[in-house]
């Protein structure tokens, strides 16, 4: 084949060199160059197996050929003068090259999608002794091993090492089949900065999150609760150095770089809790021994947001509920336990990081922070693990300590800045829409100006290009538009507080709630909605509330049309209301969503 035949004098010479005990470093790099092109092409011949109709027998042959050569250069690029050049360009180029093919034949040759092809692994066997899938997985765990040993400061070879150690790890089969191998038993017994000095570089120290994510994959996968302790005896010895710190010395930066070290590994490492099981060995071994140490880092490091968003980001994950991970027995309070500890980190980050001055950087420096606080509040709100009527039951103030610390915090950033920054509308709009579904009664108990600054910056998301958030927001709309419906309009008299605050801010700003329902409607009349059904949802609840409202949207609407075309669009909006009735149960509902896209089709015939 014309690539070997490129190849293989160029191998020859690199493996010559690895011999020698010095070298010409210019020549080197130069033949490591080459070597990487031709990697990086071969992985690209090997990635169309992955192709519907390129899987024939004889491409199989071919695969093999080529990846024995660069097997051969695996073993060549790790051994004598080369095992000292990790810190060359050239040389990280090219073991990045290796890692694109070891990523693409996992894709085609290994893993439980992959087919065991008899063909490619007996001619490998023929070639360098490699005759099934479990020898080859130890080929490629070893040099994992080795480039995390011995990669210190590249940022590029450790990530994409590390994602190519998580795709191995991630399949059942052959995780399980990972945890076979020595290499792997020894990574899971010491991941320590000792045996894998990366861990030690600040510069690598969001890669730490990848690497705790995959060994506790790997762990969680034995069902072993004494694995799990044991595997965890390293970071205990971080949480008793960090216990044992007197609070003057708190402020140093081996406090500083310990506490982002230990963060971003546990979030890792919850991130690989994906069952109830799972989950509560890691809460037990956090709660409660370990958790003032949280409180302890943001009390003491709220101005430095290397700190405080590592932390914050841990607990976000610590506190969201996928897979129904965080499921307590009916007799645990450590759902309230929890929230309780989530109350006090938002109330110790929120009140001091509102004190502080405005920085250039006001990303970085306040709103990040605040929009992690709000997804942590929205997490914990919706993850259905608190029964929160127990806290104003008891006369617990952690549900208003941090309802009331959110609320400052998204009040204390400009609208056009919430809207500005992506990160930040997602989390807010998530945190309104909790509210407005399940805390109605605090919002509406607001003050008229902060209650109307809220609805109108729904109605600005509403606007928005993201259809995500758009959704979110006529939710947020249609749970408050109903509950003015069935407590206000079809009620006697407002009767419940909340009700009469409701009743309050209405009445003061009355033209709130038709400007939000002609928005819905130019949305779906004049643009290109694609959620049209979470748009529906609004609507119905708003022209319930007051049908004189919805008749004078429809003589504006049709003001804006020509003349000609009065009588039939009058006709469109008679048909859009056709067999609707005065309520919000489902079936009127969808019953409204139907006739909804029939209108807008018909509106838009020209």
């Amino acid at each position: 084949m014309f690539i070997i035949n490129i190849m293989e004098p160029i191998l020859q010479i690199y493996m010559e060199k690895a011999q020698l005990q010095t070298g010409d470093n210019s020549e080197l790099s130069v033949v490591e160059a080459k070597l990487a092109w031709i990697v990086h092409i071969i992985a690209a011949i090997l990635k169309t197996k992955q192709s519907v109709g390129c899987s024939a027998e004889s491409q199989e042959v071919i695969d093999a050929e080529l990846s024995a050569r660069v097997l051969r250069l695996v073993n060549a690029a790790d051994s004598g003068l080369h095992s000292q050049r990790y810190g060359e360009l050239s040389k990280q180029r090219l073991d990045r090259a290796i890692l694109t093919f070891f990523q693409n034949f996992r894709k085609s040759y290994v893993g439980d999608q992959a087919m065991h092809s008899s063909k490619l692994y007996a001619r490998l066997s023929d070639l360098i002794g490699l005759n099934d899938h479990l020898l080859l997985l130890n080929f490629f765990v070893q040099k994992i091993a080795t480039n995390l040993k011995c990669y210190t400061e590249s940022e590029e070879v450790i990530d994409q090492t590390l994602s190519l150690f998580l795709e191995l790890s991630s399949g059942y089969m052959t995780g399980k089949l990972l945890l076979k191998l020595d290499t792997i038993k020894f990574i899971v017994a010491n991941h320590t900065r000792e045996h894998f000095p990366f861990l030690e570089e600040y510069r690598c120290s969001r890669s730490r999150t990848t690497f705790y994510y995959t060994i506790a994959w790997l762990i969680f996968l034995e069902d072993s609760a004494a694995l799990f302790k044991s595997a965890m005896d390293p970071l205990l010895q971080v949480f008793i150095t960090l216990e044992s710190t007197p609070e003057t010395m708190f402020r140093s930066d081996s406090v500083k770089y310990a506490l982002i070290g230990l963060m971003r590994d546990l979030r890792g490492i919850t991130m690989a809790t994906n069952s109830r099981r799972t989950y509560g060995l890691l809460f037990d071994w956090i709660y409660p021994a370990h958790m003032p140490i949280l409180l302890r880092g943001i009390s003491h490091w709220a101005d430095k947001p290397e700190v405080t968003t590592p932390l914050l980001k841990f607990m976000a994950e610590f506190v969201l509920n996928k897979g129904q991970r965080l499921t307590f027995d009916t007799s645990s309070p450590n759902g309230i336990l929890l929230f309780r500890e989530v109350s006090k980190l938002l109330v110790a980050y929120g009140s001091r990081i509102l004190s502080l001055p405005t920085a250039t950087d006001i990303y970085g420096f306040k709103y990040k922070g605040i929009w992690i606080c709000l997804t942590i509040l929205s997490r914990a709100l919706a993850g259905n693990y608190v029964n929160f009527g127990v806290f104003e039951l008891y006369g617990d103030r952690a549900l208003a300590d941090a309802l009331d610390i959110a609320l400052k915090m998204t009040l204390a950033i400009p609208l056009a800045d919430i809207l500005a920054y992506r990160k930040l509308t997602k989390a807010y709009f998530a945190l309104v829409e909790v509210l407005f579904n399940s805390h109605l009664v605090f919002v509406l108990s607001f003050g008229t100006h902060t209650f109307m600054h809220i609805v109108g910056s729904l109605e600005s998301g509403l606007k928005g290009l993201d259809a995500g958030i758009s959704s979110q927001c006529a939710s947020a709309i249609d749970n408050l538009a109903a509950f003015y419906f069935n407590k206000i309009t079809m009620g006697e008299a407002p009767s419940s507080p909340a009700a009469v605050n409701l009743a309050r801010h209405i009445a003061e700003c009355p033209a709130v709630l038709p400007e939000i329902l002609k928005t819905l409607f130019e949305i779906v009349l004049f643009e290109d909605c694609s959620n049209q059904w979470s748009l529906s949802r609004p609507m119905l609840s708003l022209i319930l509330i007051n049908e004189q409202m919805f008749t004078d949207l429809k003589a504006h609407i049709l003001a804006t049309q020509p003349l000609d075309q009065h009588q039939r669009l009058a006709s469109c909006f008679d048909k859009l209301m056709a067999d609707i009735n005065r309520s919000t149960d489902p079936k009127n509902r969808d019953k409204f969503t139907q006739n909804l896209t029939i209108f807008r089709h018909d509106f838009r015939v020209k």
